[in-house]
């Protein structure tokens, strides 16, 4: 039993001292030129882990985003940071955050997208392009009938249309609090709806009839238009009232490199009990040091419950005794060999539990030898070995 203590006191008693040691890396920043177009000074940006985007400010940019996608790859899965300029505060850099890793050793694509403060005769400008649209667009789409006002397409498809030419007209522009333009109302949903139970028969739009009736007619066709018009055009302007950026530059840095790390084999060295039972009276339990390797089940950096995860393999440092004075001992290599799943913790440690391979000779000799699988669990420090001479970065 005192043995036992003595393993246990030095464990803890290396635990304890490598707990001071672990500390967690500073977020590292690279800085982007926008009048060189340059990036980190044309050397590999991090890999498997967050960092920082720095650039100078332009004049009058009030707001910075910048596009992330692997090169190659459809523009629908870029992942987009913005920055924006805090108030009224002088500033002379912009900070992004990019927090979902790169992969290791990969070419990705950056589009730097720089907006300025939108002035108001800008802002009347599009406004009107968007109301001339979208009016050409219900006249378009609308005709009148003799039994009624008959469409190209369904309500719902016209709401669409009419919500895709504002977001195209204003693809351009970005609201400073990141609000988007959240589509037409209900109440033009039920005025789409209204034509429905317009009865004009023999009128024809904005064509005078023959008689007072199809003028008459033809007049209440052309004021419910023009309403619906002037409803979806007033809905529009509310948006662009609003504090509107617009576009002033793009900056495109295509295939650029990100750092290769060098492969690593995560070495482990821990204690572990065993229970073992069998043909002895009562359970007993073995405790001793192990060595093994960890491959883990995923990169940590994109999915960390599997990234901490691993399949460890390795052997027992040391045969043991039973109390009986049972001999036990590895089968194939003389020292006990293991396997199981384990877990990684506070960086170094990890947590292991599996099955252990057993060959207990009794002591009284008249029996043979018996191999048998025993469950264990464990608690190891974990080292990585460096693959190649390279050097990590």
């Amino acid at each position: 039993m005192l043995k036992y203590k003595y393993h246990y006191q030095s464990l803890l008693l290396i635990f304890l001292s490598i707990l001071p040691l672990l500390s967690f890396g500073q977020i590292k920043s690279i800085y982007y030129n926008v009048l060189a177009n340059e990036l980190n000074n044309s050397n590999p940006i991090p890999s498997e882990e967050p960092f920082f985007v720095k650039g100078r400010l332009p004049s009058g940019i009030e707001m910075v985003k910048v596009s992330v996608n692997r090169a190659g790859k459809n523009e629908n899965r870029a992942i987009f940071y913005e920055w924006k300029k805090p108030f009224d505060f002088e500033v002379s850099e912009y900070e992004l955050f990019i927090s979902n890793p790169l992969r290791n050793n990969e070419r990705y694509d950056f589009e730097f997208f720089f907006y300025g403060r939108a002035e108001e005769q800008q802002m009347q400008k599009v406004m009107t392009a968007l109301h001339r649209n979208l009016e050409a667009y219900i006249r378009a789409n609308m005709e009148v009938k003799s039994n009624g006002i008959k469409t190209n397409h369904s309500d719902p498809v016209l709401l669409s249309q009419m919500n895709q030419i504002v977001n195209d007209g204003l693809r351009d522009y970005q609201h400073f609090l990141g609000r988007e333009f959240q589509g037409f109302s209900e109440i033009v949903r039920q005025k789409l709806d209204q034509k429905e139970r317009l009865k004009l028969r023999r009128a024809r739009f904005n064509v005078l009839g023959r008689n007072r009736e199809d003028n008459a007619k033809a007049a209440y066709a052309e004021q419910y238009i023009q309403e619906l018009i002037q409803l979806v055009q007033n809905e529009s302007s509310q948006y662009l009232d609003k504090s509107l950026l617009a576009l002033v530059d793009i900056r495109t840095i295509s295939n650029y490199p990100t750092e290769k790390r060098a492969n690593v084999l995560p070495l482990n060295i821990g204690y572990a009990t065993i229970p073992l039972k069998r043909e002895l009276p009562t359970t007993e339990y073995l405790h001793g040091p192990y060595v093994g390797l960890s491959l883990p089940l995923g990169n940590k950096a994109f999915t960390k419950f599997l990234g901490n995860a691993s399949f460890s393999t390795g052997i027992f440092l040391t045969n043991f005794e039973s109390s009986q004075g049972d001999r036990v001992t590895g089968d194939l290599i003389g020292l006990p060999i293991y396997a199981g799943l384990g877990y990684k913790m506070f960086q170094v440690f990890r947590l292991n539990v599996g099955a252990v391979m057993l060959n207990v000779e009794p002591a009284n000799n008249i029996s043979s030898s018996n191999t048998f699988i025993q469950p264990f669990a464990g608690i190891s420090l974990e080292f990585n070995l460096w693959l190649g001479l390279k050097e990590r970065r």
